[in-house]
């Protein structure tokens, strides 16, 4: 890889300042100095900038405890990003595992691994999604069955793949499902006449939120667990 590409990767220098470091002489290359951004930098390498080593940054998997008042987006709006909670290198080549409504809560993943993310959002590969709703009015007795079943939303042709209602009160529910239809949650509990007043994530596939996580704290997630997350377990 050439030097000024190498410096564009591990880093958050442009490419303009990255010519303008190497021109300084802040760049050394295996104890030498070197100005030129050709120069072909091979494994094993040691790259300082200021005597501060330098390293590729690779594929990052991230668990974030979302608080309520941010967006998983990346577009300017009244909300803030979730991005904005991590504190990162290349922060732009982040993108959420999915996303999770403004005001709702709970585990959010962040990664650069495209195909890593396709694995987990697509519905062919039934990676349950758990969520914990608090409604405005209880539930109806047969609610367990109608969810089961797929409920036919407003605006969709095919009903929800079926999905388990687990009650933990009358007005508290855990539902599992295994898409990601805009505002699927919400739309559900709404078909039964029912408003979700808070929505709370706490487990992707394997994954569940660490506990030890305040809102708005993060981690990096272990290989295991990427490669759990990976295999759709």
């Amino acid at each position: 890889m050439r030097l000024d590409k190498f410096l564009g990767e591990s880093t958050d220098l442009s490419r303009t300042d990255a010519r303008k470091v190497l021109k300084s002489g802040e760049i050394t290359v295996n104890g030498e100095m070197v100005n030129q951004g050709s120069h072909v930098i091979k494994e094993g390498d040691v790259v300082l900038w200021d005597d501060e080593p330098l390293a590729l940054i690779g594929l990052r998997y991230i668990m974030l405890n979302k608080p309520a008042g941010y967006e998983c987006s990346l577009k300017n709006s009244a909300y803030p990003s979730v991005m904005m909670l991590l504190d990162v290198d290349k922060r732009d080549r982040l993108r959420t595992v999915g996303r999770l409504d403004v005001d709702t809560t709970g585990l959010i993943l962040i990664t650069d691994d495209g195909q890593w993310t396709h694995r987990i959002i697509s519905p062919r590969h039934q990676c349950d999604k758990v969520y914990v709703a608090t409604l405005a009015e209880p539930l109806p007795d047969n609610a367990e069955a109608i969810f089961q079943a797929g409920i036919l939303l407003n605006g969709e042709d095919k009903p929800t793949l079926p999905a388990v209602l687990e009650r933990i009160d009358e007005r508290t529910a855990r539902l599992t499902i295994q898409e990601g239809k805009y505002h699927q949650v919400k739309r559900m509990f709404a078909s039964l006449g029912n408003l979700v007043q808070a929505l709370h994530r706490e487990r992707i596939g394997s994954l569940v939120l660490d506990d030890s996580l305040e809102p708005g704290e993060s981690r990096y997630l272990t290989p295991a667990e990427v490669q759990e997350l990976a295999a759709g377990s």
